[in-house]
């Protein structure tokens, strides 16, 4: 199992950078790359605790689909999207929103993700998907940050 973390830096409020970090449409935009989009649960606007949603997506040439659910949720200071179905053994991402002083964010994610397929999984873990999926969510959080400090100006 992999694990990593994510720190951006946000000139916007943790509710406003939490609520945005919950919004399917955000993140189908943000995930454009990769041709995601929403095909069942909640499809526009802002998730909430219990809330399902599949995506499907085209990652390393081959089309998959995701549930992820909202398990935990703590507004504005943190919610959990784990996989209840899809690709990975496992996926559970901690979204962390804290003040920064200053009236801005320091938004934390912690990333733990496994491969199916054994020994074999644990290699393309070590390979490639560790890092690619460390690439997604620095592009996901771009647009957070750039939608956030948008409706804070």
């Amino acid at each position: 199992m992999k694990r990593f973390e994510t720190i951006t830096r946000i000139a916007a409020s943790p509710a406003t950078v939490f609520d945005l970090s919950l919004d399917v449409d955000l993140h189908t935009a943000s995930m454009a790359d990769s041709g995601e989009r929403i095909v069942g649960g909640v499809r526009a606007g802002r998730m909430a605790l219990g809330d399902t949603v599949t995506w499907e997506a085209r990652h390393f040439g081959v089309r998959w689909k995701m549930t992820s659910r909202i398990s935990a949720y703590d507004r504005p200071g943190m919610f959990v999207d784990e996989q209840v179905a899809g690709p990975f053994k496992r996926w559970h991402h901690t979204h962390y929103f804290a003040p920064d002083g200053r009236g801005g964010t320091v938004m934390r994610d912690v990333i733990e993700f496994a491969a199916p397929f054994g020994l074999v999984g644990v290699g393309v873990e070590t390979v490639a998907l560790g890092r690619y999926m460390h690439k997604l969510i620095d592009m996901r959080n771009v647009h957070v940050r750039e939608w956030a400090e948008a409706a804070s100006a």
